[in-house]
Protein backbone atom coordinates (compact mmCIF):
# COMPACT_ATOMS: atom_id res chain seq x y z
CA UNK A 1 0.00 0.00 0.00
CA UNK A 2 0.90 3.77 -0.62
CA UNK A 3 2.94 4.89 2.30
CA UNK A 4 4.16 8.38 2.71
CA UNK A 5 6.83 8.56 5.31
CA UNK A 6 6.28 11.92 8.03
CA UNK A 7 9.51 11.17 10.43
CA UNK A 8 11.80 8.54 10.89
CA UNK A 9 13.71 8.32 14.38
CA UNK A 10 17.27 7.84 12.67
CA UNK A 11 18.69 7.61 16.57
CA UNK A 12 17.04 4.79 17.48
CA UNK A 13 18.85 2.31 14.86
CA UNK A 14 22.43 3.78 16.37
CA UNK A 15 21.20 3.37 20.12
CA UNK A 16 19.62 -0.12 19.71
CA UNK A 17 19.63 -3.48 18.26
CA UNK A 18 16.44 -3.58 16.64
CA UNK A 19 14.85 -7.17 17.65
CA UNK A 20 11.02 -7.40 16.34
CA UNK A 21 8.88 -4.75 14.70
CA UNK A 22 5.02 -3.78 14.92
CA UNK A 23 2.61 -1.63 13.08
CA UNK A 24 0.92 0.43 14.96
CA UNK A 25 -2.20 2.69 14.50
CA UNK A 26 -2.08 5.98 16.53
CA UNK A 27 -5.15 8.02 18.48
CA UNK A 28 -5.07 11.48 17.29
CA UNK A 29 -7.04 14.91 17.43
CA UNK A 30 -7.72 16.79 14.30
CA UNK A 31 -4.94 19.47 14.72
CA UNK A 32 -2.37 16.87 15.07
CA UNK A 33 -3.07 14.71 11.84
CA UNK A 34 -3.11 18.12 10.07
CA UNK A 35 -0.02 19.23 11.35
CA UNK A 36 1.45 15.64 10.56
CA UNK A 37 0.04 15.85 7.00
CA UNK A 38 2.25 19.44 7.01
CA UNK A 39 5.62 16.80 8.15
CA UNK A 40 5.47 18.11 11.35
CA UNK A 41 5.89 15.45 13.65
CA UNK A 42 9.44 14.34 15.77
CA UNK A 43 10.03 11.22 17.30
CA UNK A 44 13.67 11.67 18.58
CA UNK A 45 13.13 11.39 21.93
CA UNK A 46 10.19 9.48 21.82
CA UNK A 47 9.62 5.52 23.35
CA UNK A 48 6.80 3.24 23.94
CA UNK A 49 5.80 1.80 27.16
CA UNK A 50 2.50 -0.09 28.08
CA UNK A 51 0.36 1.30 31.06
CA UNK A 52 -2.93 -0.21 32.04
CA UNK A 53 -2.83 -3.02 29.22
CA UNK A 54 -2.47 -0.09 26.44
CA UNK A 55 0.60 0.86 24.76
CA UNK A 56 1.81 4.54 25.39
CA UNK A 57 3.71 6.44 22.90
CA UNK A 58 5.65 9.15 25.16
CA UNK A 59 7.75 11.94 24.13
CA UNK A 60 6.71 12.54 20.11
CA UNK A 61 6.34 15.86 19.71
CA UNK A 62 3.77 16.87 17.14
CA UNK A 63 4.28 21.12 16.53
CA UNK A 64 0.84 23.19 16.98
CA UNK A 65 -1.22 23.24 13.64
CA UNK A 66 -0.17 26.64 11.53
CA UNK A 67 -4.34 27.35 10.94
CA UNK A 68 -5.59 26.17 14.29
CA UNK A 69 -7.75 28.77 16.30
CA UNK A 70 -7.61 28.77 20.20
CA UNK A 71 -8.15 25.44 20.52
CA UNK A 72 -5.01 23.29 19.41
CA UNK A 73 -3.37 20.07 20.68
CA UNK A 74 -0.45 19.74 23.50
CA UNK A 75 2.48 19.44 21.02
CA UNK A 76 4.19 16.56 24.23
CA UNK A 77 0.95 15.00 25.09
CA UNK A 78 1.54 11.18 25.71
CA UNK A 79 -0.87 9.30 22.87
CA UNK A 80 -2.28 5.95 23.09
CA UNK A 81 -1.24 3.50 20.71
CA UNK A 82 -3.52 0.78 18.71
CA UNK A 83 -2.36 -2.77 18.76
CA UNK A 84 -4.49 -5.96 19.38
CA UNK A 85 -4.23 -7.05 23.21
CA UNK A 86 -1.66 -10.20 21.97
CA UNK A 87 0.70 -8.10 20.62
CA UNK A 88 0.44 -5.91 23.76
CA UNK A 89 0.93 -8.51 26.13
CA UNK A 90 4.17 -10.25 23.94
CA UNK A 91 5.61 -6.42 24.62
CA UNK A 92 4.73 -6.48 28.19
CA UNK A 93 6.10 -9.92 28.50
CA UNK A 94 8.96 -9.09 27.28
CA UNK A 95 10.43 -5.75 28.19
CA UNK A 96 9.37 -7.11 32.18
CA UNK A 97 11.74 -10.41 31.49
CA UNK A 98 14.72 -9.26 29.43
CA UNK A 99 15.55 -5.60 29.75
CA UNK A 100 14.17 -4.57 26.69
CA UNK A 101 12.67 -1.55 25.56
CA UNK A 102 10.02 -0.36 22.57
CA UNK A 103 11.33 2.95 20.97
CA UNK A 104 9.24 4.39 17.54
CA UNK A 105 11.01 4.11 14.32
CA UNK A 106 9.14 5.72 11.83
CA UNK A 107 6.09 7.44 11.34
CA UNK A 108 3.88 7.60 8.22
CA UNK A 109 0.31 7.90 6.48
CA UNK A 110 -0.67 4.56 5.18
CA UNK A 111 -4.24 4.86 3.31
CA UNK A 112 -4.89 8.00 4.67
CA UNK A 113 -4.35 6.55 8.22
CA UNK A 114 -1.30 7.56 10.78
CA UNK A 115 1.13 4.72 11.70
CA UNK A 116 3.67 4.09 13.96
CA UNK A 117 6.47 1.49 13.19
CA UNK A 118 7.57 0.36 16.91
CA UNK A 119 10.31 -1.87 17.35
CA UNK A 120 11.33 -4.49 20.79
CA UNK A 121 15.22 -3.30 20.99
CA UNK A 122 17.85 -3.88 23.07
CA UNK A 123 20.26 -0.90 24.17
CA UNK A 124 23.75 -1.50 22.26
CA UNK A 125 27.30 -0.85 24.62
CA UNK A 126 29.72 1.83 23.46
CA UNK A 127 31.81 -0.21 21.62
CA UNK A 128 28.88 -1.82 19.69
CA UNK A 129 28.33 1.81 18.99
CA UNK A 130 31.70 2.46 17.17
CA UNK A 131 31.69 -0.77 15.86
CA UNK A 132 28.55 -0.08 13.85
CA UNK A 133 30.48 3.39 12.88
CA UNK A 134 33.84 1.64 11.62
CA UNK A 135 31.66 -0.53 9.69
CA UNK A 136 29.24 2.52 8.17
CA UNK A 137 32.63 4.02 7.02
CA UNK A 138 34.35 1.20 5.31
CA UNK A 139 31.00 0.61 3.38
CA UNK A 140 31.22 4.19 2.47
CA UNK A 141 34.50 4.05 1.34
CA UNK A 142 34.35 1.05 -0.56
CA UNK A 143 31.37 2.03 -2.74
CA UNK A 144 33.11 5.08 -3.12
CA UNK A 145 35.98 3.02 -4.51
CA UNK A 146 33.62 0.99 -6.95
CA UNK A 147 32.10 4.32 -8.17
CA UNK A 148 35.45 5.58 -9.20
CA UNK A 149 36.27 2.62 -11.16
Amino acid sequence: MNEKLISKNRKAFHEFHILDRFEAGIELTGSEVKSLREGRGNLKEAYVTIRDNEAILIGAHFSPYSHTGYQGHEPKRDRRLLLNRKEIRKLAQQTAEKGLTIVPLKLYFKGGWVKVEIALAKGKKTYDKKEALKRKDIQRETDREMRRY
